[in-house]
Order: structure tokens, then sequence, then C-alpha cells
């Protein structure tokens, strides 16, 4: 009798505990996939909408909030639903499928584009002359295509049962079912994450290392030729008298050597990185580097659990630190805005500039007085 009546008075106590985490894990959830819709949302219109931020890096920002938002929008509902009806999956198996490839889509989605950016990061400042040629919108296109392309090669095999789809009570999604390793079939496609992410933070430390090597270079000392009449003595004197008039400084007629010859007056011709293009590029190199940091370290708890159950036969995970690790893994969706408007000024400019009303920083009237 003692122990009916102690479990009589345990069971509601652990009714009450399931009850109250379900509700935090819908709160929890809800606030993310508002923050998630807002932000991104947000974040999308101002790169449409202000011209000024039509660039490649913007570019690819811009295919991620999308992918974000259609994240946000389409699989956190099913997993709301899913807490909802006590952690059990209230829909088909068709549907567990296509959700469980939507989701594992965005995440590979996320891991290659950032690749790439990286890429493009590194070729910005290290190349810039062949990075300003080639990376139009057609180009940025393409790389989007590709990267869609490969996150719908890794996510589309586990519809037909390699590393199959099912709904993971203890995660409350559906997901990969991650098995021990003889009977494993995803280990392929976490070691492809993990490689993926491995490698973007080693194209960031490669850049990181180009641009310290370079602040160490001393600038060349120039010493002007001296002329009187176009008749050039002193270092440099060879050929000075067509360089200064070129460049602005010739005084006087046009040398004989130039008469006839158009002058090159298309300055924006000129691609040197000079000072404030290598400033803004670095801006959004760190920009893009706090995004893919971001989503390592959100990402890595949950990577670790499923390499523990995956090379550790019956290993135990605590259930809190699931829970934890998936939610972390949902904040992601949300972080890149936040993130982006923190460390790219002049994505906060560009804001305050579209939309004032919204802000709060609407231009002051001048007083008047009526007469």
């Amino acid at each position: 009798m003692a122990n009916t009546s102690a479990f009589g008075e345990s069971s509601p106590s652990a009714h009450n505990y399931a009850s109250a985490a379900s509700a935090v894990k819908l709160a929890s959830l809800g606030l993310i996939t508002g923050v998630s819709l807002l932000g991104n949302a947000s974040l999308s219109l101002l790169l449409l909408k202000d011209s000024s931020l039509r660039k490649a890096p913007y570019y690819f920002l811009l295919d991620l909030c999308l992918a974000d938002v259609v994240r946000s929008a389409v699989c956190f509902p099913f997993v709301m639903a899913a807490i909802g009806g006590g952690s059990a999956w209230p829909y088909s198996a068709l549907c567990c499928k296509i959700v469980a490839f939507l989701s594992v889509l965005f995440c590979f989605h996320v891991a290659f584009l950032l690749f790439c950016v990286s890429v493009t990061r590194y070729m910005a400042i290290a190349h810039h002359r062949f990075y300003y040629k080639r990376m139009n919108l057609c180009t940025c296109a393409a790389v989007i295509c590709m990267v869609w392309t490969l996150s719908v090669a890794m996510a589309f095999p586990p519809v037909f049962d390699v590393g199959t789809y099912k709904f993971i009570r203890e995660e409350e999604q559906c997901t990969f079912e991650h098995r021990y390793l003889k009977a494993n079939d995803t280990l392929g496609f976490m070691l492809m994450l993990a490689v993926i992410v491995g490698t973007t933070h080693v194209v960031y430390v490669k850049m990181l290392c180009f641009v310290y090597d370079h602040r160490k270079m001393k600038p060349t000392l120039l010493v002007p030729a001296i002329s009187q009449n176009w008749t050039f003595h002193g270092p440099g004197a060879t050929g000075q008298a067509a360089a200064n008039w070129i460049a602005g400084f010739g005084r006087g007629p046009t040398p004989p050597t130039l008469v006839g010859i158009r002058q090159a007056s298309h300055l924006g011709n000129r691609r040197l990185l000079v000072l404030d293009e290598f400033k803004m590029e670095k801006r959004i190199g760190k920009m893009y580097y706090m995004i893919t940091l971001t989503f390592l370290v959100l990402w890595a708890p949950y990577i670790s659990a499923c390499y523990l159950r995956i090379f550790v036969r019956g290993a135990p995970v605590s259930q809190l630190y699931l829970s934890a690790a998936v939610w972390m893994s949902f904040a992601q969706a949300g972080a890149n805005p936040i993130i982006s408007f923190m460390f790219n000024k002049e994505l906060r400019m560009r804001l305050r500039a579209c939309f004032p009303s919204c802000l709060g920083t609407q231009t002051p009237m001048e007083p008047y007085c009526v007469i």
C-alpha cells in the first residue's frame, strides 16, 4: 500500500513536470520562430529595397535570410505540433519524411553557402581585381544554385531509406535516425557536415594570415622628379613627365610624347584595393565569420550528441542536454539578422535610412512661428 501510495503521489508530479517542460519548449520555440521571422524578413526587405546593398556578399546574405524564413515558417510549426501532441508525431510517415528532408536541406544549405562565402571573402582581400571583375549577379546566382543542388543531393537520399528519416521522440522532431556504427547509415552525412564547417574555418584562418602578413609591408617611398618646362631631372626622371601629367600633377602644356593620346580619365576602372574598400571588405568578412562561428557554436552540441550515439553503443545522452542541443540548433535560424546588424555598420545605417518611421529616427522639423 505504501508503494502504491508513493507511486500515486509521484505520478502527478511527473505529469506536472512534463507539462511544465512542454510549456517551456513551446514558449521558447515560439519566441525563436517569431524572432527568426521578424529579423530575417526585415533584413530581406532591406536588402531588396536598398539599391546600394546590391553587391555580391549581400546576395548571399539574402539567400541565407530567405532560407531561414522558410525553415521557421514550415519546419518549426510541426515541432510545436509534436510537442503539443505529447511528444508524438500526429501526421503521416510521408509528412515526417518531407519535414525531415527540409530540415536537413536547410542545415546543409547554410554549411555549403558559408563555405562558398568564405572563399569569396578570401578572394575579395587577396585577389580583389579578379573578385571585382567576376563576382557579379550572374556569378552569385550560379554559386547559390550550386549550393542548393549540393544541399538537395545531401538531403534527398534518406527519403529512399538510405539513412532513414524518422520521428525521434527524444528530439521531438523528424530527422536522421542516428544508430550505432555497424547499423548506421548517417555517418557519411555527419562527416560531410563536419568537413564543410572545418574547411570554412580554415579558409578564414588563411585570410587572417594574409591580412596579418600584408599589414607588415612598408609603403614604397616615391621621390618625385623635378620639372621646369617639362625638362625633368632627379630620381625617376625617365618617363616621369608623362606619368605626372596623366596623374593630374602636370602644369603647363601637354608633353610632346602625349599629344594626340587620350587621357585615361575613368578613375572608376582602377581596381586597386584602397583603404576604404579594404575596411569595407574586412567588415563584411568579420560579419560572415561571426555568422559561421555562431553556426558552429549552436550546432556543435547536437552534432556531438549524434557522434556519441553513432560511435558508442547505447550511449547515455541526458534528455536535458539533448533538448538543449536541439533547441540551440533551432535558435540558429534567428541568429543571422542579429549578428548582421551588430557587426555591419553599413546595414545599420541603411536600416535607419530605409525605415526611419519604424526606428524613430525621423529628421526633426525646424521650429516656426505664425505671424
